[in-house]
C-alpha cells in the first residue's frame, strides 16, 4: 500500500521506449478529468456486475492522473454510488410510467354492456337495445355486477320475439332500427391493427352467401380458423370426407391465411372439441366473426359447454353467455368471454350484414322462414311419381316451365335435356310450385302472399318490389352421369342441376345427339346475388360421383387441413 501511495508523488524513473525519448511530448500525458454520472437503463444485476468489474480493475491497474489533483479511492467510490442511485431512480420512473399506462387502458376498455348482445347499457330509451331500469342499474353498479345485466331487448329475444335493431345497407325492413349495418362493421375495424386469431364461421347451407368476400378488410393478415357450421342439416348419408375436401377446394381459391377447416354442429357438438384445442394451442386472443345469423353465438355456447367439462373458467362463463335468436343482428357489440383458466379470452363480435342475402329484403316477421330447422331433403323436379303435369314432363321434361321457390325465386327452364332434374335444398317452409312459362307472371301476381310466401299476407305483398333481377345462365357439362353445377341463392340455399337423372334415363344413342349446355333464367329480388359453383357432394349419391383432385407436393404443403 505504501508503494502505491509513494508512486503517486514521484515521477516515473524509466520509460517503456527509451529510444524515442527525444520525440517525447508532454501532451501525451493522461490528464485526469472528473467524470459525470451517466444514467443507463440496465438492470440491477448488470449494475452490480459492472461495479465488481470496476473494483477489480481499480485494484489491479494504476490510477489515472498524477500529482495532488488525482482522485482518491474514496472519491471514485462516491462517484460510483451517485451513478448507481441515479440509474435506480430512472428505472423506477420508467416502471411507474408503464403501470400508469396499463391502468389507463383498463379504464378505457371497461365499458358496461349487456352480456347477451354487447350493446352499451342505458336507462333512457326503453325500446332501444341495452335498456335496463334505473333501479336495477344502480343496484348492480353498487355491487360491481354490471357485467351480469341482460337488457330488455335480449329478454324478449330469449322468449321468441322477433325484434330487429339493424337498418340501412344490409339491415332488415320492418320493426325499429337503432343502428346501421355500417356502424356494426366499423366496430370490427380494430382487428386490422391487432394481433389475434380470427375464428371465421360459415353456414354450410348458405356457404357462398355467408362467406365474407372481403374478409381481409376485417381480419387483415391475422391467421384464420374456418369453422363450417350446421353440418347436421346436410342430407342423410352424406360423406363428410367429400364435403370437407369440397370446402377446402372452395377455400383455397379465396387465397386467405387459413390454418385449418373444421366441420361442426352446435346442436350435436360435432367438431367443437377440435376447434377448442386449436384455439388453446395458438395462445392468442380469439375473435369469432362471420356474417349475420351464421350461428356465432350458438357456436360459442356449444364451445363453452364442451370446455366446461375440464375448464372451470368455461363452466363459469356459461352462466353469462351471448343470447341466441333467429333474428339476424342479435349481437350489437363485442362480447368478452373469459373461457380459459389460463386467462385466454374470446370475443363474440357483431355479425356482418350483407345486402345481397335474402334476409336483407324480407320483412322481419318472415325471417324465421329462411332458417332450416331440420335435416335437408332435396326436393326433385320433375317428380318421378304421378302428378298433374306428368304427361308434359315425360314428353319434353322441364322445358317451357317456370319453377317458383316461395315468393323469392323463379327459375325459367329454357333449354335442357328431357331427363334434366333440378333438386332444391333449402327451408321446408318455402313451397315449390311449377307452372308453364306463359302463365308465370299472372300466377305470381295472383298467388304472392298466399301460396307464394314469403312475403306473408297481401299487405306485405303489396309493398313487395318483386323479382326485379334476371340472371341468364348457360351451364356446360361433360359428364351427364354427375351433377353439372349448383346454383346457390344467397341467404336461402342451393339448387343442384342434374343433366340426366338416372330414374329418367335414356339410351346412349339418343344422348350422343343431345346438347352439352343447359339454359336457365333465374329471377330474384334486386340486391340478392346467385352463385354458380361446383356441385356439393351431399346425400348417398354424392360419394359415388365426387372426384378428388390430384395434388402436387407444393399444394399439399400449402393446402389447409380439415377436421370433423
Amino acid at each position: 500500500m505504501a508503494l502505491k501511495i509513494l508512486s503517486t508523488f514521484l515521477p516515473p524513473l524509466s520509460l517503456p521506449n527509451h529510444r524515442n525519448f527525444s520525440n517525447f511530448s508532454p501532451i501525451y500525458f493522461n490528464i485526469y478529468k472528473r467524470t459525470t454520472p451517466v444514467s443507463c437503463k440496465s438492470t440491477q444485476s448488470e449494475t452490480q456486475s459492472q461495479i465488481a468489474i470496476s473494483e477489480a480493475q481499480l485494484l489491479s491497474s494504476e490510477p489515472e492522473g498524477t500529482g495532488a489533483a488525482a482522485p482518491t479511492r474514496g472519491d471514485r467510490f462516491l462517484e460510483r454510488q451517485q451513478a448507481d442511485e441515479a440509474a435506480k431512480l430512472v428505472i423506477k420512473e420508467i416502471k411507474k410510467g408503464k403501470k400508469k399506462t396499463k391502468k389507463l387502458l383498463k379504464v378505457n376498455t371497461a365499458v358496461a354492456s349487456c352480456y347477451g348482445c354487447g350493446a352499451p347499457l342505458q336507462t333512457l330509451e326503453p325500446d332501444a337495445p341495452g335498456y335496463v331500469d334505473t333501479h336495477t342499474y344502480e343496484l348492480k353498479k353498487k355491487h360491481h355486477q354490471l357485467r351480469t345485466i341482460l337488457c330488455g331487448r335480449c329478454r324478449l329475444l330469449s322468449h321468441g320475439h322477433m325484434i330487429t335493431a339493424v337498418g340501412g345497407n344490409g339491415g332488415y325492413p320492418g320493426g325499429k332500427q337503432f343502428v346501421s349495418a355500417d356502424e356494426l362493421r366499423d366496430k370490427l375495424s380494430h382487428l386490422l391493427h391487432e394481433k389475434a386469431l380470427i375464428v371465421k364461421l360459415v353456414d354450410i347451407v348458405d356457404f357462398n352467401g355467408s362467406f365474407l368476400s372481403r374478409v381481409r378488410d376485417l381480419a387483415g393478415a391475422n391467421p384464420i380458423i374456418l369453422v363450417v357450421t350446421k353440418v347436421d342439416l346436410l342430407p342423410k348419408g352424406t360423406d363428410f370426407n367429400c364435403v370437407g375436401d369440397w370446402v377446402v377446394e372452395a377455400t383455397t381459391k379465396k387465397k386467405l391465411n387459413v390454418l385449418s377447416v373444421h366441420l361442426t354442429s352446435s346442436k350435436s357438438l360435432v367438431g367443437i372439441a377440435g376447434v377448442a384445442s386449436e384455439i388453446q394451442r395458438e395462445k392468442k386472443v380469439s375473435y369469432f366473426s362471420g356474417s349475420a345469423n351464421v350461428g356465432k353465438s350458438a357456436f360459442i355456447s356449444a364451445l363453452l359447454k364442451m370446455m366446461a367439462q375440464r375448464d372451470p373458467a368455461a363452466a363459469a362463463a356459461q352462466r353469462y353467455k351471448p343470447i341466441q335468436s333467429a333474428v339476424p343482428g342479435t349481437t350489437l357489440g363485442p362480447i368478452q368471454i373469459d373461457a380459459f383458466l389460463g386467462g385466454g379470452k374470446v370475443y363474440d363480435t357483431p355479425g356482418v350484414h350483407l345486402h345481397h342475402r335474402q334476409a336483407a329484403v324480407v320483412h322481419s316477421e318472415d325471417l324465421p322462414a329462411l332458417a332450416p330447422q331440420s335435416r335437408l331433403r332435396g326436393q326433385s323436379f320433375p317428380v318421378a311419381s304421378k302428378n298433374e303435369m306428368g304427361g308434359k314432363f315425360n314428353s319434353n321434361g322441364l322445358n317451357g316451365f317456370s319453377i317458383f321457390w316461395g315468393g323469392l325465386v323463379r327459375i325459367d327452364i329454357l333449354k335442357v335435356l328431357p331427363e334434366t332434374c333440378l333438386r332444391f335444398y333449402g327451408p321446408k317452409k318455402l313451397q315449390i310450385h311449377v307452372v308453364p312459362i306463359d302463365e308465370a307472371d299472372e300466377f305470381y301476381k295472383k298467388e304472392l302472399g298466399v301460396l307464394l310466401t314469403p312475403p306473408t299476407g297481401k299487405d306485405r305483398a303489396d309493398d313487395w318490389r318483386g323479382l326485379e333481377t334476371v340472371h341468364q345462365l348457360q351451364i356446360k357439362f361433360d359428364n351427364a352421369e354427375r351433377p353439372a353445377s349448383d346454383v346457390a341463392i344467397s341467404g336461402l340455399g342451393w339448387i343442384t342441376i342434374e343433366p340426366r337423372r338416372k330414374s329418367l334415363g335414356m339410351s346412349e344413342d339418343n344422348f350422343a345427339e343431345t346438347i352439352k349446355e343447359l339454359h336457365l333464367a333465374v329471377h330474384v329480388p334486386k340486391p340478392v346475388e346467385i352463385f354458380v359453383r361446383p356441385p356439393m357432394p351431399v346425400g348417398k349419391s354424392g360419394a359415388e360421383w365426387y372426384q378428388y383432385r390430384e395434388l402436387t407436393e407444393k399444394e399439399e404443403e400449402i393446402r389447409p387441413k380439415w377436421y370433423f
